[in-house]
């Protein structure tokens, strides 16, 4: 977990790229794979789980590798996880949070769109008066992202989990009653910030249609231009000296 924190970081800064995080992450889930039968030996009856995940990839998004990890990652820590697959609609991710009884929901995706699909997700759960905490993980997901765009659609907590690793750590901050509300004011205050600076920016130029574009094209008009006459004609005697050796 240690080595995915680090691969983790250096994705993030673009030092190392999304080959060889699945690499990683593939290397990561044969070695959890490898204790899961000496865990679930250890565990009895009288063993109950710290809380119920429902996980999914979202609509239009087939990847699944990060989100398998994040599942096996909660599952040795004692939370029960739900995983529902990918290319999961919004309607069947809140009806089997609701069917199980979930603690919280966590969304994955890969793809640009897949960004879109989260925020109709979070959309729809404010639309039905659902109060889960909401967790958002996958490469293209980021915390501006969460901020500006999927935050300020749904009144409970959204967090954006940055690797498999923290997804322990957060979950547990959300189910403890102690930690929750100041955690979660924390990550409110924290992405205020980020739009904030978000707001400061300059805006992007509208796009043109062609018609436009071709209004504004770039206009020529030799009959009236008069080149400039270079400083000197005819060759250097130091580039004919070159050419020659």
């Amino acid at each position: 977990m240690d080595g995915m924190n680090v691969v983790g970081d250096l994705f993030g800064d673009g030092k190392m790229f999304l080959p060889q995080v699945v690499k990683s992450a593939r290397v990561m889930k044969q070695a959890v794979a490898y204790l899961i039968p000496y865990i679930e030996a250890e565990k009895s009856e009288e063993t109950k789980a710290k809380g119920k995940i429902v996980m999914a990839t979202v609509k239009g998004d087939v990847h699944d590798i990060g989100k398998n990890i994040v599942g096996v990652v909660l599952q040795c820590n004692n939370y029960e996880v739900i995983d529902l697959g990918v290319m999961v609609p919004a309607d069947k991710i809140l009806q089997a949070a609701k069917e199980h009884n979930a603690d919280i929901i966590g969304l994955s995706g890969l793809i640009t769109p897949s960004l879109d699909e989260m925020v109709h997700v979070a959309k729809e759960m404010q639309r039905r008066g659902m109060d889960l905490p909401l967790l958002i993980g996958g490469a293209t997901t980021s915390k501006a992202h969460t901020a500006v765009k999927i935050e300020p659609q749904y009144e409970h907590p959204v967090i954006y989990v940055t690797d498999a690793s923290r997804a322990v750590g957060v979950a547990g901050k959300l189910l403890t009653p102690a930690l929750k509300t100041p955690y979660v004011a924390e990550i409110r205050e924290e992405y205020e910030k980020v739009r904030e600076r978000n707001a400061k920016r300059r805006p992007k130029a509208a796009d043109l249609d062609y018609t436009q574009a071709r209004k504004r094209r770039f206009r020529t008009d030799w009959n009236n231009h008069t080149p400039a006459e270079p400083n000197m004609l005819g060759l250097k005697p130091s580039m004919i000296t070159t050419w020659k050796n």
